[in-house]
């Protein structure tokens, strides 16, 4: 075992297991976790920062590098030797439903200055950086969770934009890089997913020099997994140049399977050459030196001050509200695999604005929409069950109900990554398409 991926946890607990982890292994190990946002992404009590695209927006390298480095000694100070970002995909698509605020913009220029501060400041400080999703993800259309996007862009645009930001990362000096679930027909004709792909590893390492650790996206993804089972997947990925395979499913398996190919499938050469690369990585980062003790409540009030100087206006001037006014707050990053923050944040600040908030009944309301999003058990229902409608019925009398189900295997929902504009653009739809008096908007949220 090379290492462990992390998913939330408080700070004591995520402490205690890497300690007891690297502790059983009797040596060290490579510990990660998706940090984009700051390392209370995934451990409550650390700092959150605020997305990419914030940064991006505010264009303030110095602030950017002190995202890096506030992620770095958060995160040592837990275990965690590896952050699997930056991303360093363009935003280019407008109906990507995996990138979005992940990325921080769409110049390549801008996106690559931001990428190599932030890999700066986290690598100066004793955490291994990763640029994703290596050539790029930022122009597909479905989510390379559920299914193998394809990204029909020509070789010309793909190395001359999408590969870009890369190339600043490795020039920043990051220390690994991880491959993308997406194919790339104009690049690799066999429409293979880049990480299956030895032509698109291979202008890796051969024209942009990067000699250090290339990792996959999770192997759970229906992006790997949709032309071959997982075992055969990971065999794939190392012939093709991955030096290290993130979050298979079935250890055994891909153990087996690994050793039957080498000598086969993988070549002995790139065998070794992989667990050099890892070993590198290793000697490199599972022992940095300690950070001390965070500052959080310094990094904190850093994080808020980024936060107030990002909010703005996207068109328009600031509209004037009067009282009594409703607010409406629809929201599908709950009822996921994810643990998600504090749900309450825009009515506490009002009411610490000294604004009162009343809460009632929704009485007279003609009919109520429904965002469904990513039921724990999906059967292809077309509706909510019956005791799930009776209790709607009871809270919201004589209300009609319009039902939408999203889900990551339809493409209309992922609620690992926020608001999913598909869904509320279908609400909006029937919306207009009932023109009722008044309407409320729901959500079933974490709904069995």
């Amino acid at each position: 075992m090379g290492g462990f991926i992390v998913f939330g946890g408080t700070r004591a607990a995520v402490a205690t297991l890497t300690r007891e982890l690297v502790q059983q292994a009797g040596r060290p190990l490579l510990v990660g976790a998706d940090l984009e946002r700051g390392p209370a992404q995934q451990v409550p009590g650390l700092t959150e920062l605020p997305p990419p695209a914030a940064l991006g927006w505010l264009d303030d390298l110095d602030a950017t590098n002190t995202c890096g480095m506030i992620t770095a000694t958060e995160a040592r100070s837990v275990g965690i030797n590896w952050a699997f970002a930056p991303v360093c995909d363009l935003d280019l698509e407008p109906q990507n439903p995996i990138v979005q605020t992940r990325a921080f913009g769409t110049d390549p220029v801008r996106v690559g200055e931001q990428a190599a501060v932030w890999i700066r400041g986290l690598q100066d400080h004793g955490v291994l950086g990763c640029a994703k999703h290596y050539p790029g993800h930022g122009r597909t259309t479905q989510d390379s969770h559920a299914t193998l996007p394809r990204v029909r862009a020509t070789l010309a645009e793909l190395q001359q934009m999408d590969v870009a930001p890369f190339e600043y990362a490795i020039r920043a000096g990051v220390g690994s890089v991880m491959s993308a679930f997406v194919a790339y027909p104009q690049w690799d004709p066999s429409e293979r997913a880049a990480s299956f792909s030895g032509d698109i590893l291979g202008y890796l390492r051969a024209t942009l020099n990067f000699t250090g650790l290339v990792v996959t996206d999770a192997l759970i993804m229906a992006g790997a997994t949709t032309a071959q089972p997982g075992p055969a997947a990971t065999v794939r990925a190392v012939a093709a140049g991955c030096d290290a395979l993130l979050y298979p499913e079935n250890f055994a398996s891909v153990i087996v399977a690994l050793d039957r190919a080498v000598g086969a499938e993988i070549s002995a050469a790139r065998a070794d050459e992989a667990l050099a690369h890892y070993d590198d990585a290793l000697a490199a980062w599972a022992n940095a030196p300690d950070q001390g003790e965070p500052a959080l409540a310094e990094h904190a009030a850093f994080a808020d001050g980024l936060a107030d100087r990002a909010a703005h206006l996207v068109r328009g001037g600031a509209p004037t509200i009067h009282a009594p006014l409703t607010a409406s707050i629809v929201d599908d990053d709950v009822g996921g695999p994810y643990t998600v923050g504090p749900r309450d944040v825009f009515h506490q600040t009002l009411r610490e604005a000294g604004v009162a908030i009343v809460q009632r009944a929704t009485r007279n309301v003609q009919r109520v929409v429904l965002v469904y999003a990513e039921p724990r058990s999906w059967k292809g229902r077309a509706d909510l069950g019956p005791r799930s409608r009776a209790a709607l019925r009871r809270l919201v009398p004589g209300a009609r109900l319009v039902v939408l189900f999203g889900h990551p295997r339809t493409g209309v929902a992922d609620s690992r990554h926020g608001p999913d504009p598909p869904v509320l653009a279908r609400a909006a739809a029937h919306a207009a398409r009932c023109r009722p008096t008044r309407d409320e908007l729901a959500e079933v949220k974490g709904a069995t």
